[in-house]
């Protein structure tokens, strides 16, 4: 993963935030859209392309497209390192393979013991019957 090409292919679009701010609102452009195109990105190998479709398959459109929203802050800049931020950690995530499971045996002493509680629980029910002469 080459982070630098990742940010160059980036696409940023500044839209009008929804929400409070006055009459402001309806002037500056403070969100910010980022667009990422996954299945044409130079920074990705083909392998970390196929991680990414399938760990990011919920965030992704049919065009294998990344699209996020960022209108937290009143100032477009602070948005964009936002919403940048953001999508890197998406992006670290989507390409984080879990360790494979080892199985691991039953240890020899949990089977004496549990073992052992059926045995004495059988006596306890024996002890309990009617006694037969």
């Amino acid at each position: 993963m080459e982070i630098q090409t990742i940010l160059s292919e980036i696409k940023y679009k500044a839209v009008r935030s929804s929400g409070a701010g006055g009459q402001n609102v309806n002037k500056v452009s403070s969100k910010v859209v980022l667009t990422f195109d996954l299945s044409n990105s130079q920074g990705l190998s083909e392998e970390e392309k196929l991680l990414l479709e399938t760990n990011l398959q919920n965030r992704l459109t049919g065009d294998l497209l990344l699209i996020l929203n960022c209108d937290e802050d009143r100032s477009q800049i602070k948005n964009k390192e936002i919403v940048t931020k953001r999508f890197l950690d998406i992006i670290k995530k989507g390409l984080y393979v879990p360790k494979e499971r080892k199985p691991t045996k039953i240890p020899k002493s949990a089977i004496r013991k549990r073992i052992k509680d059926k045995k004495n629980l059988s006596q306890t029910k024996q002890n309990r019957r009617k006694p037969d002469f």
